[in-house]
């Protein structure tokens, strides 16, 4: 089982970690405010209130021994930075930290961590890219310039196949996944649809009106399939 310290329980870190815990992982929740704290213990393996800038404190619940420690303290970047080096100091293996400007996301970059989450330049993105498209769903930011995106179905593709179609060959990414609208009959017997997800569809599978595709690429030619 995985052992995941969540440190800074804030709307983010709350839900980071009830989600961990949710897929089975072992989950130590940290943070100083002992409500937010006190809200969680339900929730994670183990929840403890303490100041993860001091060195002693973590020690006392071995966060050396975890397999992976994300620090989502938002507001205090004094707090973030600091805990995010005595994490290194004591030896953890690997870490994850939020950051909330540039200034911060070079600092933590320079300390070689693992990885950095900036949530509101992934949002912005996110946002960004389902204004300017209109067949663009939804889009989840994957590493630089690559995303995962949900698309309807564009016109010219409708009742053709993706063997016909070779997004690799032709847009250079991937359709990882297809949801269609199965009609269905629901409990008072009333017709209605329901989605049903195809993944791994064959290259004989035929597009359909109402498909969105779900697929896996550089940003820009997601955008060029989408606009087809």
């Amino acid at each position: 089982m995985r052992h995941v310290a969540v440190i800074g329980l804030g709307n983010f870190g709350n839900s980071v970690a009830k989600s961990l815990a949710e897929k089975g992982a072992y989950v130590t929740a940290i943070d100083l405010n002992k409500d937010l704290v006190e809200e969680i213990k339900n929730s994670v393996s183990l929840a403890v209130s303490l100041n993860t800038t001091d060195s002693k404190a973590l020690k006392s619940i071995n966060i050396q021994d975890v397999d992976v420690a994300l620090v989502c303290i938002g507001n205090d970047v004094e707090a973030n930075i600091l805990t995010v080096f005595l994490l290194k100091k004591l030896g953890v293996k690997k870490i994850w930290a939020r950051a909330i400007d540039p200034l911060q996301q070079d600092i933590l970059k320079m300390m070689e961590i693992a990885g950095i989450i900036n949530l509101e330049e992934e949002m912005g993105k996110i946002v960004a890219s389902s204004l300017v498209s209109t067949s663009l769903i939804k889009n989840i930011p994957l590493s630089p310039g690559h995303s995962i995106a949900e698309v309807k179905i564009p016109l010219a593709f409708i009742g053709k196949t993706i063997k016909y179609i070779k997004p690799r060959e032709n847009y250079n990414v991937n359709i990882v996944a297809i949801k269609k609208n199965v009609p269905a009959i629901n409990s008072v017997g009333e017709r209605t649809f329901k989605e049903f997800i195809e993944d791994v569809p064959l290259p004989d599978t035929i597009f359909e009106e109402n498909d969105i595709l779900l697929i896996v690429g550089a940003d820009e030619n997601i955008e060029k399939i989408s606009q087809k």
